[in-house]
């Protein structure tokens, strides 16, 4: 799988990673032992970059168990989300200690208080519990505040959605990372699952196969990764099956502007 310069992060990250929103936030044995077997998945396929949250319930305890004996190997990417510097402390000690005493990369998650936070992870940052630090946005409306903390030169990467039915990032927050030289992790290359419920048919596909496309999935990835700009997706999973078919859309060749015009109609009108 390719791997690119997450940005001025100083992070290397696979082009596909995973997220954990609600696949992870599991608390039976059964649920647990389903996440460690996507997780021992996605490092055999060299998917090495993991996102979490405290939002995500028992994401961040599940994905710190499964990533034991492996720690080194991976990109972890997680969150502050609280509205009080107490509670962000909490948050960071949890953190810490399910991901080995370190987060490679620590985001204010939908800006929440994100001047008060900015402070606790640049000082994380000092003493060496934090490589990188980045926001994250998920509307529209957020993003010309997304913008300022961008421009503020504190963080070194965002996340941002992006998929071929929801490009509002192609205006102005794609254009102002590349030019500030940040990172940009791509959550919702699938829409939150909405662009998966109805796929083109099989035969609509067969134009991509010379780009190693053979599953819509696939598809949507490469959509994404063909954008330079763009440099891992964390689509998440409940299937183990499923991290190698996300693997597989991780290699070039990509998609040219003509590939990407033709996937994003195929998105508006599936067969």
């Amino acid at each position: 799988m390719e791997q690119r310069a997450l940005g001025r992060s100083g992070l290397e990250v696979p082009v596909v990673g995973m997220g954990t929103w609600k696949t992870f936030d599991v608390r039976e044995e059964s649920g647990e032992a389903q996440a460690h077997a996507i997780v021992e998945r996605a490092l055999a396929l060299g998917a090495s970059f993991f996102d979490s949250s405290p939002m995500y319930g028992a994401a961040e305890r599940v994905l710190g168990g499964a990533l034991t004996g492996s720690r080194d190997r991976v990109v972890v990417a997680t969150k502050i989300w609280a509205r009080s510097s107490e509670e962000a402390a909490q948050q960071v000690r949890a953190a810490l200690g399910f991901f080995g005493g370190r987060v490679d990369l620590y985001q204010i998650h939908n800006l929440v208080s994100w001047r008060e936070h900015l402070t606790l992870l640049e000082r994380l940052k000092e003493e060496g519990q934090v490589r990188a630090i980045g926001a994250t946005h998920y509307s529209p409306s957020a993003f010309g505040t997304l913008a300022e903390v961008m421009q503020s030169g504190r963080i070194a990467a965002i996340q941002v959605p992006y998929n071929p039915l929801q490009r509002d990032v192609e205006s102005a927050i794609l254009p102002l990372a590349a030019d500030l030289g940040l990172g940009v992790v791509v959550m919702r290359p699938f829409g939150e699952g909405g662009l998966l419920r109805e796929v083109p048919a099989a035969r609509d596909l067969r134009p991509l196969k010379p780009f190693g496309v053979t599953t819509w999935p696939q598809a949507l990835l490469k959509w994404v990764l063909s954008d330079p700009g763009c440099h891992v997706a964390i689509p998440a999973t409940f299937n183990p099956d499923h991290v190698r078919d996300n693997a597989a859309a991780g290699r070039p060749p990509w998609f040219g502007r003509e590939e990407r015009e033709y996937v994003a109609r195929l998105a508006q009108r599936p067969s």
